[in-house]
Order: structure tokens, then C-alpha cells, then sequence
């Protein structure tokens, strides 16, 4: 015996995503209305959505669609209750209010009677229900944004675009309900580098957050029907222009590694398509295909981003707790295992070894780094930590530089750098040590340890760096290395060369100050 339609439609009532499948309708590309059927990236977001959420993504994924038929099942299905749709500017704002007042007339009431909550209220900026429960649309400028209520649900739609996005949030979490089931959701396509979004995304997406992240690129396996038409526009042009379509075999290096991520060929002609009016630069902001790559593509970065993303996807895993034991690391190194210091291949008896080191105060606020690598320019260890003072790191540096075969130190003299220098020498009697060429006032020639860096040899130094890497003569495998590449600049917001808004680029110095002492081709010891 078959299920009545009451028995159907209460178990409808209880399944989200039947819910929105069965009643939810919205214009397609062509403007005709049709019923909402998600899509993989937004059915395994819905699944696996948590209380704190955070999604970067490509555009027109339709994730915002998503949450105003969420709440709209919430606000039907939940008398007395609130939920929050905020974004950007007034006309976002009104057309993601308009869309989801188009969702409610269009549920299927006169069929269902008696399922479907009325509308009590219906203005430009809030929906009322008959049961109680409200849709409230506001501009992220607001100031008084979500003050007084409290929402099972909160949509921050574009959330990097806000101008005060770290105090809006703290604003909605405060008026979020606390109980079980209330959400927050954050999405946006990024803006940028060093805004609080950038901060919020990168630390989710390393788990270090109450936040789960999420990112859907431009090239996800549920946009195909999605995107068909555009698709197929590109397909049409792509044999036109080139008199074929694309292949395997006529794929550019750039897109071999799109293939490799799981673009398939529609897609790529999508992108051929795009690029003809766009830069790449512009289609990665647009329509990134990895988490950092939209972030990275509003800003001129001094390393070639094509470069550092092919080699995350190949980096080489740290030496595990019990390989690193077993070896004979000396014990003043070993609590810092898997914390601050991360060993890629131990000491080789035959082989030199050559270190880079930027030193801090240990007060929490910058790192102290080491970056080492063998002759064969190979990264084998790395060390980072704003925690240790000077004292300390001068016995971290020796006793790390002594296991590698005494291995040449590039230290940066500069600040704290000159102490750490002294107790090495003076304390340690570490020789081995780069020394730089100098003239007295007297004009007499003489050789001082460590690098001094100033503005004019900090871009040669960078620039040896950046030819080193790009030409693929040196091995990283260490991967915030390469996030604090990613985010480099030739200008930051003080007009120096470095790292963008708060973030840190310690270890891109330890790293660069490595191929100096390389490059000097000295051996004291």
C-alpha cells in the first residue's frame, strides 16, 4: 500500500532537501521558472553544513540561492522563529530579498492547504509568516544589524566586500540563537589580500577554527548542467576560432594542471572563451580553481603563482614523530618536533648543507625562522616560532646547524639579529657563518658576519630567490613557506617589499637568505 499524500508530505516536512526540491522554484537561464533541483556542491554543502561556515568559491555557484530556500523551509517549518539575509549594498540586498519573495509565492499553497504558512507582512526589507517566523533582508553598513533579535539562521552573502567585516560578524554571532541547529554562513568570492575574510578563510581551511571552510571551484562536476548553455557558447566559439575542438593533446601546460585538478575539456574551453576579454588574473578572481588562487589574483604578487600551486600539489610530507626519534637529532630539538620545527630529510654525511636565518624578539609577534637546504639546493628542515627568545633560538640554531654537518649560516644581522650572531660566535663557536664585505669610515675594507639587509639588497636578494624557484633550481616542501610566497608583494601598504596587510613573511626571508648563503660559494669550517 502506497503512502498517502499527508504521509508524504510530512515526511517532506522533515527532510530539508526534499523540501526544496519539491516546492522551491526559481528562473533558470532562460528566465523560465522551473523547480530547484541542487546541485552536487550545493547538496554536499547542505549535508555537511555545520553551526560556522565559511565558503570561498567561483561565481554563480549559487550558494546564496541556497540559503533563502533554507530559510524559507526553516520559516515555513519552524513557527516563531528568525532568520537573517545580509549583504553588501542595497541593490544585492534587494535582489537577494525580491528572489526569495518570489520562492514563497510561488509554493504550491492552493494545492496544499494548510501546509504553507500566509504571509502576515511583506515589505522591502522583511517577510512575516502567519506562524510567526521572519525573514529579515539588511545592508552590512547598518549599524544596528541583527541588534534586538535573534536567528536560527544568518546569511552573510559577499562577506568580503564588507567595509567593517570583522565587527558585522561579531555583531550576528552575538544575536545567533543558541541552541543546536541555528547557523551561520558566510560566502563570498574574495577581495583581496589581508582583510579579515582572507584571515577568517585561511585559518578555517586549516582547521584552527570554529569555522568549517568550504571552496567549490570554478570547474566543480555539478556546474556542467548547470552551466550548459555558456558552455556550449564556448565549445561553438572554440571550433570556430581554432577550427576544433579542444583536445588532450593540445592542452598548454597551465591547463594540464587544471586537468589534473578535475577540469574537464568543456571547461577549459570556458576558460579559453573567458580569457579572450579577461586576463588570467581577472578569470582566476572570478572564477578561481584553487582556495588561495582568487585571493592571490587582486594583487601583484612577486612570485609566479602557477609555480607555487604546482608545487603544493607535489610537496614532500615532514619525517613522522617515530623516523625523527629513531634518528640522532639532539635532544634540545626534539619538543619542537612537529610544532615549530619540520624535518624533510636528515643530515647526509657527504653532503653541505646551507641555512637561512631571520631572527625575532620571541615576544609573539614575528617568527624566528630557518630554512635549510642541502647542496643539491633540496629544502630538508624548516623552523618557526614567535615564541622563543633570542637565548633560546641561538641553541636551536646551533644545534640544528651542527647536526647538518655544520651546515653555512646565512643570518640576518639585522634588529635581533646581531645578538643572536654574537652568541653563536662568541658562545657556540659556530665558524661557519656568511660574512659580508664592508668599508669602515676610514675607508678600509673589512668582513662583518651575517647579512645586513637594506632596501637595495633585499630586492636582490628576493629577486635571486624568485629566479631560483621559478627556474625550478630549488626544492620546497614546505608548505607556509609557500602561503607567505603566495601573498609577497613588492609593495605593501607601507610601501616596503614584503607580506600584505598583518601577515608574515619570515620564512620567505630564512628561505630567500638559504640561496644567498649558497650563492656565496664559502666554506669557513
Amino acid at each position: 500500500m502506497g503512502m498517502t499524500t499527508e504521509n508524504k508530505l510530512e515526511k517532506i516536512k522533515h527532510n530539508r532537501k526534499l523540501w526544496i526540491e519539491n516546492f522551491v522554484h526559481i528562473a533558470d537561464n532562460k528566465n523560465d521558472l522551473i523547480k530547484f533541483k541542487l546541485n552536487e556542491q550545493q547538496d554536499e554543502f547542505l549535508t555537511k553544513m555545520g553551526k560556522f561556515n565559511i565558503i570561498s568559491k567561483s561565481r554563480q555557484i549559487g550558494f546564496s540561492t541556497l540559503s533563502l530556500a533554507y530559510c524559507l523551509f526553516q520559516a515555513h517549518t519552524n513557527p516563531n522563529s528568525n532568520y537573517l539575509i545580509l549583504s553588501y549594498k542595497n541593490d544585492s540586498s534587494s535582489a537577494l530579498f525580491e528572489k526569495v519573495k518570489s520562492m514563497n509565492r510561488m509554493l504550491p499553497k492552493n494545492k496544499y492547504k494548510n501546509y504553507f504558512a500566509s504571509v502576515h507582512r511583506e515589505n522591502r526589507n522583511e517577510l512575516l509568516l502567519s506562524n510567526g517566523s521572519r525573514i529579515t533582508c539588511q545592508v552590512a553598513g547598518n549599524k544596528d544589524v541583527g541588534r534586538g533579535s535573534t536567528f536560527q539562521y544568518i546569511l552573510l552573502s559577499e562577506f568580503a566586500f564588507y567595509s567593517n567585516q570583522e565587527k558585522v560578524l561579531l555583531s550576528c554571532e552575538q544575536s545567533l540563537a543558541k541552541n543546536e541547529s541555528s547557523k551561520v554562513v558566510i560566502e563570498s568570492t574574495s577581495n583581496g589580500i589581508g582583510n579579515f575574510y582572507y584571515r577568517l578563510f585561511k585559518t578555517a581551511w586549516k582547521g584552527n577554527s570554529k569555522y568549517q571552510a568550504f571552496f567549490y571551484p570554478f570547474f566543480s562536476s555539478g556546474l556542467s548542467k548547470q552551466f550548459k548553455s555558456i558552455l556550449d557558447e564556448a565549445e561553438r566559439w572554440h571550433l570556430s576560432y581554432y577550427g576544433d575542438r579542444l583536445r588532450k593533446k593540445d592542452l598548454e601546460e597551465d591547463e594540464k594542471q587544471l586537468q589534473e585538478l578535475g577540469a574537464n575539456l568543456r571547461f577549459l574551453m570556458f576558460r579559453r572563451y573567458l580569457l579572450m576579454d579577461m586576463t588570467e588574473d581577472e578569470f582566476a578572481q572570478e572564477y578561481p580553481a584553487h582556495y588561495m588562487q582568487s585571493f592571490v589574483s587582486s594583487h601583484v604578487g612577486v612570485f609566479s603563482q602557477s609555480h607555487i600551486l604546482q608545487r603544493m600539489d607535489y610537496i614532500k610530507e615532514p619525517k613522522t614523530m617515530k623516523e625523527v626519534k629513531q634518528s640522532d637529532i639532539p635532544k634540545v630539538l626534539q619538543k619542537y618536533l612537529r610544532k615549530s620545527l619540520f624535518i624533510y630529510d636528515f643530515p647526509q654525511k657527504s653532503m653541505k648543507h646551507y641555512a637561512g636565518v631571520d631572527t625575532a624578539t620571541g615576544s609573539g609577534s614575528d617568527f624566528s625562522t630557518i630554512t635549510i637546504i642541502n647542496e643539491e639546493n633540496e629544502e630538508v628542515a624548516t623552523f618557526m616560532s614567535n615564541k622563543v627568545p633570542v637565548y633560546e633560538f641561538a641553541d636551536i640554531v646551533d644545534a640544528l646547524g651542527k647536526w647538518y654537518g655544520y651546515a653555512f649560516l646565512a643570518v640576518e644581522r639585522n634588529h635581533v639579529g646581531l645578538p643572536l650572531i654574537e652568541r653563536l660566535r662568541q658562545d657556540k663557536g659556530y665558524a661557519n657563518m656568511l660574512k659580508q664585505k664592508i668599508f669602515d669610515q676610514k675607508g678600509k675594507k673589512k668582513l662583518q658576519l651575517g647579512w645586513q639587509t637594506t632596501q637595495q639588497n633585499k630586492a636582490i636578494m628576493i629577486q635571486d630567490f624568485k629566479e631560483s624557484f621559478e627556474l625550478n633550481h630549488i626544492l620546497l616542501h614546505n608548505k607556509e613557506t609557500l602561503e607567505q610566497m603566495q601573498i609577497f608583494v613588492e609593495s605593501d601598504s607601507r610601501g616596503k617589499m614584503g607580506n600584505a596587510g598583518d601577515n608574515h613573511d619570515d620564512l620567505v626571508i630564512s628561505a630567500a637568505l638559504a640561496v644567498q648563503a649558497k650563492k656565496q660559494g664559502k666554506w669557513y669550517v
